[in-house]
């Protein structure tokens, strides 16, 4: 493969961004300054990963330093919308993931920002898909064994890292089609949820692959299903819809987006847009997205057609649960 210059890229992306006139004025002014990531959650997670990643891959494209600062807390609302008061000059880009933007429409009351009003979507990574685990203790290889286990203990304790996030629906979902109890124990993340799937703790959990997978190679936990597509270093695990789990949930998959404020000059989301998506041939970044079993970034228009489909069906789901924001 050619190798990847700085002159190769801005000349090779100028033909994809409107007109040369705009372009030249994009470069000549933008950025005047160090860009920021702002992630609204701790680092050391997969979104952080990933802000890094595709940071340093702008920094050296753009000749800037590129900051990641992580503001964590309620959610993610408050890096959220922090980002949505920054001045819209292309400096200031929003690294997130799904649940602060379509479950916090439900699961926060009196939201201070609003997602489809307030960003501009530059580009997206979704995962192929997000193990379900049943602790060790359960004996649970599969669905079924899980709800037969559900049901003879009576009521399970089911790890969650947040009031309408992917494990929360889940659980719901699933309690609703086969008649399970369960109390949900909610996290400030991943990590700590994970830790006690370990230490046996909870009965079972759902999350990110990149967080699951010491549990599952440890033996602590047991992956007994999939939602979304099968995880490619898994592929006899099947997915919840084959195992008969019924609803438009187990068909949709967590992703991680980037945004600028609304207001940013079209010529410089253009710019950023492309640079994100052009980020996705960069082996640092390529290697990331393996790790992380992560889709290669998605071009502006499949990334604004993804976040309202989720959002609409999402929104939906939890409403239908009943899901509302927490005192």
């Amino acid at each position: 493969m050619k190798k990847l210059t700085r002159r190769l890229f801005m000349t090779g992306s100028a033909a994809l961004i409107c007109a040369p006139a705009v372009q030249t004025r994009a470069q000549s002014t933008w950025p005047a300054r160090s860009l920021r990531i702002i992630v609204p959650y701790p680092a050391g997670g997969q979104t952080d990963g990933i802000a890094r990643a595709f940071g340093d891959y702008l920094a050296r494209q753009i000749g800037k330093t590129v900051i990641v600062e992580n503001k964590a807390g309620a959610g993610g609302t408050i890096g959220v919308t922090e980002a949505k008061r920054a001045d819209p000059d292309g400096t200031t880009i929003l690294c997130t993931i799904s649940s602060s933007l379509i479950q916090n429409r439900v699961t926060v009351k009196d939201l201070p920002y609003d997602p489809e009003k307030d960003f501009v979507y530059l580009t997206m990574v979704s995962g192929a898909g997000g193990p379900v685990v049943a602790t060790k203790k359960t004996g649970a290889t599969n669905l079924r064994e899980f709800v037969e286990y559900a049901r003879k203990a009576g009521s399970i304790n089911w790890g969650s890292y947040g009031v309408g996030s992917t494990p929360h629906v889940l659980i719901e979902t699933i309690a609703k089609q086969y008649g399970i109890k369960f109390q949900v124990i909610q996290y400030r993340g991943e990590a700590p949820m994970w830790n006690d799937v370990a230490g046996q703790t909870l009965d079972g959990a759902a999350g990110s692959y990149a967080a699951a997978a010491p549990v599952i190679q440890a033996g602590t936990g047991n992956l007994i299903g999939v939602v979304g597509s099968r995880l490619p270093p898994y592929p006899d695990a099947p997915t919840m819809t084959e195992q008969g789990a019924v609803g438009d949930f187990y068909d949709l998959r967590a992703f991680t987006t980037f945004a600028v404020p609304s207001g940013t000059p079209k010529d410089i989301v253009d710019r950023l847009s492309a640079l994100l998506i052009q980020a996705g041939t960069d082996p640092t970044v390529q290697k990331m997205l393996t790790n992380f079993i992560l889709s290669s970034p998605a071009d502006f228009e499949t990334t604004a057609r993804i976040f309202k489909r989720d959002s609409d069906v999402m929104l939906r789901i939890l409403r239908d649960l009943g899901v509302k924001p927490s005192d």
